[in-house]
């Protein structure tokens, strides 16, 4: 069986077996089954899913990541397991630029890290905590692209993914009766002057960046109660790391001023924070190098610069010194990613393998 079969059948194991975040253990054994069949040697976690193999030797490393996760979602009417995001894809690349480069000399060692938990934006900083990151120089990653961001058969030498974190949390005010307003704290009057500070946050206009509420959840089956607490959460992001730490700083001072301003208490919590993307230009430029010679001038793409997040610029944030893009692959992706019925033309993915496989060989 050649590469692109081999390729082809991993993907429509990965695609059939799908499982969430931090419980990819099938996923795990898979990849682990291929690898003892190619006589790869890799490492594996007693207390997370996940891979770490590696070919070539030396003393420092350039290395690949594949998440492996999927969403949990409503698919055709059930809630149940869906790769909407393409980590199929990506492993099924990434073990095909491993079968690429597995007999080639090789000047450097060649680290493959299969990840978990990408989609609760996480998984990543598991994988440095268990040495992902030692002796490497240079880090790529890639990401199958809906057709509106990179045509079919284009691939980018970069995305500049955005950084993201959100916030949860609750006003602790007072019921009253609706006729006696003056013997309670509405939390509603909060909630919406709290909606109306965040969008009154101004920063630079050459900046790009959002904070909105997501969720608001107040009131019960009565209109004639006034309801003393509101649950909210909020998604705040923009492009740079820096301009997302003055907005939730701003946003932080904000509710601080409302607690007062209202005489009430408000409890709330950041989380799942993912840094934006720190693009090396030098790996951005081999990437570009490895597209245009396996797959020609015309299907070298601009890099993407894209709101969404990815929790692969963990590895460069945490290790500023590694060298790191993010390959996007133009794969005719739609309806679009995290779609339930998303879907994209497979034929593609042999040609990521090889530009990847490229890439990974081209480090100096």
């Amino acid at each position: 069986m050649n590469i692109e079969d081999k390729m082809m059948e991993w993907f429509n194991y990965f695609h059939e077996h799908p499982e969430v975040s931090w419980q990819e253990k099938g996923t795990t054994e898979k990849i682990a089954e291929i690898l003892d069949e190619l006589d790869v040697p890799y490492r594996r976690f007693p207390d997370v899913t996940g891979v770490i193999a590696e070919i070539g030797e030396g003393e420092t490393a350039v290395a690949v990541r594949a998440d492996m996760d999927a969403l949990w979602q409503e698919v055709d009417g059930v809630f149940r397991a869906n790769h909407s995001c393409g980590h199929d894809a990506h492993m099924a690349m990434v073990l095909g630029a491993l079968l690429h480069l597995r007999n080639e000399p090789l000047n450097k060692k060649v680290r493959f890290i299969f990840q978990p938990a990408e989609e609760k934006g996480n998984g990543s900083v598991a994988m440095i905590e268990r040495g992902a990151m030692e002796g490497v120089t240079h880090l790529f990653g890639v990401h199958v692209r809906p057709l509106e961001e990179l045509p079919l058969g284009q691939f980018s030498p970069a995305i500049y993914h955005g950084a993201g974190i959100f916030l949860e949390g609750k006003i602790l005010g007072v019921d009253a009766h609706g006729a006696r307003p003056h013997q309670g704290k509405n939390a509603i009057d909060v909630v919406v002057a709290l909606h109306q500070f965040i969008k009154s946050i101004y920063l630079s206009p050459f900046e790009s960046y959002s904070a909105k509420l997501t969720k608001i959840m107040a009131g019960g089956e009565n209109a004639n109660i006034i309801p003393g607490s509101v649950e909210f959460a909020m998604d705040v992001r923009a492009q740079k790391n820096s301009v997302l730490q003055v907005l939730k700083d701003r946003i932080t001072e904000g509710i601080e001023g409302l607690k007062n301003l209202y005489d009430i208490d408000i409890e709330f919590e950041w989380y799942d924070y993912t840094p934006g993307a720190e693009v090396s230009l030098e790996a951005a430029a081999v990437a570009e190098e490895a597209i245009r010679h396996v797959a020609g001038d015309q299907a070298a793409a601009s890099p993407i610069v894209i709101s969404g997040s990815d929790d692969f610029h963990f590895y460069t944030t945490k290790h500023p010194e590694v060298k790191a893009t993010m390959i996007g692959a133009g794969v005719g992706l739609v309806p679009g990613l995290h779609h339930p019925q998303m879907t994209f033309d497979r034929t593609v993915l042999p040609v990521g393998a090889r530009i990847l496989a490229e890439t990974l060989k081209r480090v100096k």
